[in-house]
């Protein structure tokens, strides 16, 4: 059961890595134009979304990222606490 744990923790760990990669890329031009930018997308981008339509945008400044991050924090927490019940 630990390497099923270790296993779950260590992919939303690198999900939450990707979605990072992904917001820091907006901050640079063309960057999501890359390679990499598109395979991030394809991969965070159907995450990202349902914040995007319920958070709106604050200025220029998109914070639906970071509340996502947040809430995938909170999913992991959840995973662990599921993990130690079993």
């Amino acid at each position: 059961m630990g390497s099923i744990q270790s296993l779950a923790l260590t992919l939303v760990e690198l999900y939450q890595f990707a979605i990072v990669g992904y917001i820091l890329m907006s901050w640079f031009p063309g960057a999501r134009d890359s390679s990499i930018g598109l395979f991030l997308s394809r991969i965070v981008e159907p995450y990202l979304e349902p914040f995007r339509s319920i958070i709106p945008p604050l200025g220029m400044i998109d914070i639906s990222g970071i509340v996502a991050l947040i809430t995938l924090r909170f999913a992991r927490n959840g995973l662990i606490v599921l993990f130690n019940m079993l």
